[in-house]
């Protein structure tokens, strides 16, 4: 699997760290609060979306492919118009693989389930927009052709395509105690399922991370945890992890150019 990625893959990983904490730390000293933060917290994750470039040229494919401007990551969705993804890689027409990058620092009861809506609605939205041939050199299917008899069109059985696009989620998680603790779950009428009792923020990214790529609704997702200020990062598993995640990703170039 190793050899899939760059040589310096784990440096660049470190690198991309440690620019995100440096970012966070400018960004918290200039705080002009409003939306100007949040573009500036989503500069921060600027080194993995670098590190998507260096592991497509890796495996041979032309920069150029990877799509990195903001007016460059537009796609058409089908519950609403449109979505700005983080990364877009579109190889001779078609679209090869999306990324989406996401961080969490501090906050943690707050924003969690607010995340987890996001990743799950994003991955139906394209979903069910890749099924009606929005990504696609052909014109769109007729939404006629879904009819209620047939499965959910988020099951990969419906799925008219054999090689469908790669689709990653990341989130680098700040790693502190508040994170670690264990977390009480609200249980007035049903209860919830038995993991998630006493499962502290980070695992319950973890567990995320997982169904998300269960249910494929995404190819991979990965959880890395970091302390703040500091260049290292760690996964919770190997298959909720950074490394395993562009691994997945570099199989996908490849095959895509066989």
């Amino acid at each position: 699997m190793s050899r899939l990625l760059p040589p310096d893959f784990d440096d660049c990983v470190n690198r991309a760290v440690a620019a995100f904490w440096r970012g966070r730390a400018s960004a918290t000293g200039k705080s002009q609060g409003g939306s100007r933060d949040g573009v500036l917290a989503g500069k921060n994750m600027d080194g993995f979306v670098e590190l998507v470039v260096q592991v497509a040229v890796h495996c041979g494919l032309n920069a150029a492919a990877v799509r990195t401007r903001k007016s460059d990551l537009v796609l058409p969705g089908f519950f609403r118009a449109t979505k700005n993804w983080d990364v877009l890689v579109i190889h001779e027409g078609r679209l090869l693989a999306v990324f989406e990058f996401k961080s969490q620092v501090g906050s943690f009861g707050n924003n969690f389930n607010n995340r987890s809506e996001e990743v799950i609605g994003s991955a139906a939205d394209l979903w069910v927009a890749h099924h009606h041939g929005a990504y696609g050199s052909g014109p769109h299917r007729s939404r006629s052709v879904v009819a209620e008899y047939q499965p959910a069109l988020l099951n990969p059985a419906i799925q008219s395509d054999p090689r469908p696009p790669f689709l990653a989620w990341l989130m680098l998680l700040e790693e502190c105690a508040a994170s670690q603790r264990s977390v009480r779950c609200d249980e007035p009428n049903f209860p919830v399922f038995e993991e998630f009792k006493s499962a502290s923020y980070a695992r319950r990214y973890q567990i995320l991370c997982e169904r998300l790529v269960e249910r494929q609704l995404y190819s991979a997702a990965a959880l890395e945890l970091s302390s703040r200020g500091s260049s290292a990062s760690r996964a919770l598993s190997a298959s909720t992890s950074i490394r395993n995640l562009f691994a997945e990703f570099a199989g996908r170039v490849l095959a895509a150019q066989a």
